[in-house]
């Protein structure tokens, strides 16, 4: 009696065949619709059956997006459903108080933004005046800034970046997608002259540490997004 014949065996690839394109679109559009937070491909291939390619789904779903009441946006290297820009007005409440960042808050920002990762005294240095602790401490609690790495410099510094929900607040994809010196000048948010006698005095004074001020002449002239929204309770 002989051996019947070895069988052929199936394909690994075919143990386990990837859903439809569409199928995969649907799953991409249910995760980021429910999602509090953005969400990374990586994070959408975990949840995905075996051989999705959540990429290709994710720009399939932001053409199908385009032009409509909302729109798959790209936060950092995560994605996100958000509304669409020039609708935000919609979304706005009239019992909500508008506060904005004091100018110190403003600046550690920026430098944040501008210059990561940074130390600590790269941002004193920048500034010309010492930061307090709890300006960075509130940047911090606004989830705009986190720890970077620390430098490997004697001493090991930690460092500050910007963090994605940052991004996400000012519909930033990336940190090159910050405006430059130019448009910074024209929307007024840069003075060529230099400063005078009291602000010349201030460089000299320690940062307060107040996150918040009243006076509107110390926020941002004319530009809402670095508004801050807090409730009155």
């Amino acid at each position: 009696m002989t051996d019947a014949p070895d069988q052929p065996q199936p394909r690994g690839d075919t143990l386990f065949r990837a859903p439809p394109l569409a199928e995969q679109e649907r799953m991409v559009e249910a995760m980021l619709f429910a999602s509090a937070e953005p969400l990374t491909l990586a994070e959408m291939e975990a949840r995905m059956p075996h051989g999705s390619d959540p990429a290709e789904a994710v720009q399939l779903l932001r053409r199908r997006y385009e032009g409509r009441g909302v729109q798959v946006t790209r936060v950092g290297d995560a994605w996100a459903i958000r509304t669409a820009a020039d609708l935000g007005f919609l979304m706005a409440r009239e019992t909500v108080e508008t506060r904005k960042l004091s100018r110190a808050a403003i600046e550690t920002l920026a430098i944040i933004a501008y210059h990561q990762p940074v130390t600590r005294a790269e941002i004193e240095e920048i500034r010309g005046v010492s930061v307090s602790r709890g300006t960075v401490d509130q940047l911090i609690e606004l989830e705009w800034v986190r720890f970077g790495r620390r430098r490997m410099t004697p001493g090991r510094p930690v460092t500050y970046v910007a963090t994605q929900t940052f991004l996400d607040h000012f519909g930033l994809e990336s940190a090159r997608d910050l405006p430059g010196l130019k448009e910074l000048r024209e929307a007024g948010l840069l003075e060529s002259r230099p400063p005078d006698g009291s602000e010349a005095e201030g460089l000299q004074r320690d940062d307060t540490g107040d996150m918040f001020e009243d006076d509107p002449e110390a926020a941002l002239p004319g530009d809402d997004d670095f508004d801050d929204d807090f409730d009155d309770d």
